[in-house]
């Protein structure tokens, strides 16, 4: 049965749940920094901080249900969710013959953490389209507002610090935005993320101005990280965006911006100013292509089945052939999940990838847009770094997400205990 709400203020608690879902979002996404070259500092953020966000997550679900809610949601799409789990279960399995069960252990613990975050999070957005169907709180406006105000973090923190906002490459010739604090194409990915969440604030005008200003900090943030494939995705985004809108006002603007910026960012960011040396470094992708040719011809033969167990690319810390770099991890998620756990665990990833843009492909257009925009930064960070399903990282928070919110459908059936609960607590429903 159906439920609908009539004409009752709920504002209050809508600014509210606003405000405590943006702030526990924030501070998950924030723990993934390293704040802190202090081990230990580190070590309590990650752990002590994410797990306090988890139990936030869970407290703010559970003051929506004891607002007015009933938590009778159903699962959908279950293959995409089912696989994933079964990606986690065949990671827990690898503690059986990993080479290094404190290093696997740890990730997948805090991968699981994660998805655990992730399930309550959604649901809070669930029950408040069940049953505050007025309510405006939109995943894409926490996610572009979480990572402005990060990006802003370390675009101020560049200029009245820049030692510690800046990572130096290529001798100390060139300075980019991340410090030690993160890796420079992660935080570029952040800002993909961003500009894929505020580009729908735009679209139904939401502070058009106010946005637009969050929109340039994100940019000049993502140029600052110097990150190719950030700039490529951000710029995918855009060209999705204007593809898709009907708004001609919108696209005469984006296609604008493109123009002035696209060129000027491509010869910076990605041609390096044209320096044939650096031409050279972007067609091997910084080393990554003979990193992945000896990873494949003489890694994976060791263990082609099952891999080296969870997160692991070798028996030792670093794999290194002769003619590569020391890695500990493969810059690439679908290798490094092949690495980890052999062909058994990539057809499972390859199956939930494939499950997930089906899930999405089913959902409104509105929605399938938004998710479709920001798996655009994710899927291209995972050709070149972490990703989607490597060392623990705020794109597998991101992932997540999109699993759990294509993994769920509003139930109308309500049992008699539940239509009296919410007579006692909501009599602004009629049902």
């Amino acid at each position: 049965m159906r439920t609908t709400s009539q004409n009752i203020d709920h504002d209050i608690f809508f600014k509210k749940v606003n405000r405590l879902l943006l702030v526990i979002l924030l501070l998950m996404v924030a723990c993934f920094f390293t704040w802190s070259e202090n081990v230990l500092i580190t070590r309590a953020i990650k752990v002590v901080g994410r797990m306090g966000v988890l139990f936030g997550s869970y407290l703010v679900y559970k003051k929506i249900i004891a607002y007015g809610a009933i938590d009778n949601l159903k699962w959908h799409n279950v293959p995409s969710i089912f696989m994933y789990v079964l990606y986690l279960l065949l990671g827990f399995a690898s503690f059986l013959w990993t080479t290094n069960i404190g290093v696997s252990a740890l990730q997948w613990f805090m991968t699981t953490q994660t998805l655990v975050f992730c399930y309550f999070f959604i649901k809070c957005l669930y029950l408040l389209d069940k049953f505050f169907p007025e309510h405006k709180i939109r995943l894409f406006n926490l996610l572009g507002n979480v990572c402005f105000v990060l990006i802003t973090i370390f675009v101020v923190g560049m200029w009245v610090n820049p030692d510690v906002f800046f990572r130096y490459t290529h001798g100390g010739e060139e300075a980019r935005l991340g410090g030690y604090m993160m890796n420079p194409n992660e935080l570029g990915m952040l800002a993909g993320v961003g500009v894929a969440g505020l580009l729908f604030d735009l679209k139904r005008d939401h502070k058009k101005a106010w946005t637009i200003f969050k929109l340039l900090v994100l940019f000049y943030g993502l140029y600052a990280t110097g990150s190719r494939s950030s700039l490529i995705g951000a710029l995918l985004i855009i060209g999705f965006h204007v593809k898709q809108s009907s708004n001609t006002k919108l696209k005469i603007l984006i296609i604008t911006g493109m123009i002035v910026v696209a060129p000027v960012a491509i010869y910076k960011v990605v041609l390096k100013d044209g320096d044939s040396s650096r031409i050279e470094e972007v067609l091997s992708m910084t080393g990554r292509l003979p990193f992945w040719t000896a990873l494949i011809n003489e890694g994976l033969p060791r263990e082609p089945m099952l891999g080296f167990g969870f997160m692991r690319i070798d028996y030792k810390e670093y794999f290194q052939s002769t003619h590569t770099y020391p890695g500990k991890m493969t810059h690439n998620t679908f290798l490094q999940v092949l690495m980890n756990l052999g062909f058994v665990g990539i057809t499972i990833v390859i199956f939930q990838m494939i499950f997930t843009f089906k899930g999405i492909s089913k959902e409104h257009s509105e929605k399938r847009l938004m998710l479709l925009s920001m798996l655009i930064p994710l899927i291209i960070n995972s050709l070149t770094e972490f990703g989607i399903f490597g060392e623990s990282n705020y794109g597998i928070l991101f992932y997540q997400l999109i699993i759990l919110y294509i993994s769920f459908k509003q139930n109308d059936i309500l049992t008699p205990a539940q239509k009296l609960y919410l007579k006692k607590r909501r009599p602004d429903l009629v049902y």
